[in-house]
């Protein structure tokens, strides 16, 4: 006889996602309905980007607004070049590459970037963004890893480094070219 399991609560995949639990990557990688949880968790981390950058001191809301789009937009870099860097530069033999699959499943990794709303408080805003950028960063090797069925989490370091810095590298340019000046 045939078992299920119940899938976890929205709630459940966030907590397991900010614990790096592998678990929880396989599930939402399998799970199409789990594709607007995922969106909707690229999207509140990249709210509380915008948030805690009040902390910088004096941000407005089009500088909030800006902060928002801007970290969206590395998200959805950072999600490209690692499509691309572990579909077709770095994968493994048996890496089989679904992009919903791996986008629920780095849309997860977003989680911790929540904790960037903490930032609000003008001392603390450089150590959390910062907490917040390694802590991601740990959740999308995993979340990569699972999803491009890597045996090496070596080699999903690997993806995700490269992509990290160039969607960092590509986020600086664009913040510098158009964004708002701090007073």
């Amino acid at each position: 006889m045939a078992t299920t399991t119940a899938a976890n609560s929205f709630l459940q995949r966030l907590i397991g996602a900010f614990a790096l639990d592998t678990a929880i990557y396989e599930e939402v990688e399998a799970d199409e309905s789990a594709t607007g949880q995922a969106l909707a968790v690229v999207l509140l981390s990249s709210v509380a980007a915008g948030v805690g950058s009040r902390g910088l001191g004096g941000t407005t809301l089009p500088g909030i607004v800006f902060i928002t789009g801007l970290s969206l937009i590395a998200w959805v870099t950072w999600a490209i070049l690692t499509f691309e860097i572990g579909a077709r530069l770095l994968p493994e033999p048996q890496t089989r590459v679904d992009v919903g699959q791996l986008l629920r499943t780095i849309g997860f990794a977003s989680a911790p970037g929540l904790l960037r709303v903490l930032g609000v408080m003008s001392n603390a805003t450089i150590p959390v963004f910062a907490i917040a950028a390694v802590w991601m960063l740990a959740a999308m090797i995993v979340a990569v890893r699972q999803a491009l069925d890597f045996t090496s989490t070596a080699r999903a370091v690997a993806v995700c480094g490269i992509g990290w810095a160039l969607a960092i590298a590509m986020a600086a340019v664009i913040g510098l070219l158009f964004g708002p000046t701090l007073q």
